[in-house]
């Protein structure tokens, strides 16, 4: 039965995020952003900015995916309307083994490649041509960036932000809230939480 998708947000974002539901065949009611200035505008394929985001009280019986890349903000807003029902948008292109298990609201992006073992939290973003290897293990709220490659039994942390191009290598551990900047290369395990690395071998940058 086709579900009728609701998108918090109306970016770019949000738009890869309408073509993979588009094209799972289910349909995109419209979307739901705070910015005056674009609504009742056309975003995507004649869907709309359909109100502002607490509006989602109207729409309680419909289905919603939060097309936000800031990992703050899509935990804030997952947390403050946990009762809806959260949509996982996984485009048809993506390959992904028979036992990875996607936690909801999630977005998985074209192109993609996720092999056996691995798990992905909830409200996650993997974006355009991310492959993550075996036994991977991905928590909430983290956005791995387009073109990244995680090897085997990596573990990331939550709310952590792998940016585009990024290389991390087997058996890798990556703290809480931390930012991989883009193309940095992980060789070591990292400890620390609320910090920027970056480089080959991506070394911190920034103790939040």
């Amino acid at each position: 039965m086709q579900k009728e998708v609701i998108i918090l947000g109306a970016g770019g974002h949000a738009k890869v995020i309408a073509e993979s539901i588009l094209k799972s065949g289910d349909e995109v009611l419209g979307f739901l952003d705070d910015n005056e200035e674009i609504q009742g505008k056309g975003i995507y394929l004649g869907r709309k900015v359909i109100g502002k985001i607490n509006e989602v009280v109207n729409y309680q019986d419909k289905y919603f995916v939060i097309g936000i890349g800031s990992n703050k903000v899509r935990k804030m807003f997952a947390e403050k309307y946990s009762n809806l029902k959260w949509y996982t948008a996984i485009h048809p292109s993506a390959i992904i083994a028979s036992d990875v298990v996607i936690g909801e609201g999630t977005v998985i992006m074209p192109g993609v490649i996720i092999n056996p073992g691995t798990i992905v939290g909830k409200h996650c973003i993997v974006n355009t041509a991310v492959s993550l290897d075996h036994d991977n293990r991905i928590n909430d709220y983290v956005h791995i960036s387009p073109g990244s490659h995680l090897a085997g039994t990596v573990t990331v942390g939550e709310s952590t932000w792998i940016c585009a191009g990024v290389t991390v290598i087997n058996n890798i551990t990556i703290g809480n809230n931390n930012v991989i900047g883009a193309g940095a290369t992980v060789i070591r395990n990292i400890e620390e939480d609320n910090s920027t690395f970056i480089g080959i071998p991506a070394k911190i940058l920034i103790k939040k």
